[in-house]
C-alpha cells in the first residue's frame, strides 16, 4: 500500500507499528490509519476468495476442479484391504492388532501390496495376512504361547549379545519376532532399538506390524526371494510358505500347517474379491 501524501515541507513519523504517518497526526488519527488497513485488507480478500469462487464455477462446469491444497491419501485409504475387510478376516483377533495400527505400519514399505496390477496387490495383502493368522491363532496371540522356549532365543555368539536378557527375545507380533539377531536386524532397518527393548513389539502396535512387514518384505529364511517378491514376481503363494517357514513345512513335511496357510490364503482373496492366480500355491 502506498505512504500517506504529506504537504510539501511537512515531515514524516512513524507510530509504534512501524507504519509510515505524517507527525501531524495525532493518537486518534494514527488508530483510524490503522483501521483503515485494515478494512482495505478485508476488502481485498474478499475479493480474491469471490474471484476464486468465480473461476472455480467456471471450472466446475468445464469438468475441471480447483482446489486449495491437494490433500495426500492416508495410508488407511491407499491400503487395498478395507477396515471391514479387515474385521471380516480377523473376527476375534485380541485388541492390540489394531487396523489403524497396521495402516500406520505401511509407510515403512510402501511397495507392500502397492505394486502391480490391483489383483496382485490383493494378492499380496491376502499372503501376508493369511500367513500372519496362520502364526497368531487368527491374531489372538501378541506373544509366543510356549513360555519353556524363551530362553531358546538368544545366540551369545553374537557381538552384541543379549543385553534384554537370555530370555527376552521370544516370538512376538504378527509374524511372530524371534531371535536377538533378528531383533537386532528388524530395528536397525526400522530405526527402532527392539535389540535393547524388544518389548516394544508386544506394547506398541504400530511397531509390531512394522515388524511383520520388516521380515515379508527384505528375508528370504529357507527360500530364495522374499515374500515380498514371491507375489510381485508371480512365484505363488507357495513360495512365500517356504521364505517364514519352509525348512518345517515345504517338501512334503507337516502337510496339515502347510494347508492351514493355504486354505487361509483362499479365504482372505476371496473377501478381497480377486483369485489366488500366479504361481504355485503350495511348496
Amino acid at each position: 500500500m502506498p505512504s500517506p501524501q504529506r504537504r510539501h515541507g511537512e515531515p514524516f513519523g512513524h507510530d509504534n507499528s512501524g507504519t509510515v504517518v505524517p507527525k501531524r497526526f495525532d493518537r486518534l488519527d494514527s488508530r483510524r490509519w490503522k483501521e483503515l488497513q485494515l478494512s482495505l485488507s478485508r476488502t481485498v480478500s474478499r475479493i480474491r476468495f469471490r474471484t476464486f469462487a468465480i473461476l472455480n464455477a467456471a471450472a466446475v462446469a468445464s469438468g475441471l476442479m480447483i482446489t486449495l491444497a491437494a490433500a495426500p491419501a492416508s495410508a488407511a485409504g491407499a491400503f487395498t484391504v478395507s477396515e471391514a475387510q479387515f474385521d471380516r478376516m480377523f473376527p476375534d483377533r485380541n485388541s492390540f492388532y489394531t487396523y489403524k495400527g497396521l495402516t500406520e505400519a505401511l509407510s515403512a514399505y510402501p511397495n507392500f501390496a502397492a505394486t502391480g496390477s490391483d489383483a496382485v496387490r490383493k494378492r499380496e495383502a491376502a499372503a501376508f495376512l493369511a500367513n500372519v493368522s496362520h502364526e497368531t491363532g487368527g491374531l489372538r496371540y501378541v506373544v509366543e504361547q510356549n513360555r519353556a522356549n524363551y530362553s531358546h532365543y538368544c545366540d551369545r555368539s553374537q557381538p552384541y549379545d543379549c543385553p534384554a536378557g537370555g530370555s527376552a527375545y521370544y516370538g512376538r507380533g504378527p509374524l511372530q519376532l524371534s531371535w536377538n539377531f533378528n531383533y537386532k536386524a528388524a530395528g536397525d532397518a526400522l530405526g527402532i532399538d527392539l535389540l535393547h527393548d524388544p518389548y516394544q513389539v508386544e506394547k506398541n502396535p504400530a511397531v509390531s506390524w512394522k515388524t511383520g512387514l520388516w521380515f515379508w518384505n527384505t528375508q528370504k529364511g529357507a527360500g530364495t526371494m522374499t515374500p515380498h517378491e514371491a507375489i510381485v514376481q508371480g512365484k505363488g503363494f507357495g513360495e512365500t510358505i517356504r521364505s517364514i517357514n519352509g525348512d518345517l513345512e515345504c517338501n512334503g513335511k507337516n502337510p496339515q500347517e502347510r494347508d492351514d496357510r493355504i486354505g487361509l490364503y483362499r479365504k482372505f482373496v476371496a473377501i478381497l474379491g480377486t483369485d489366488t492366480d500366479g504361481g504355485n500355491i503350495s511348496c
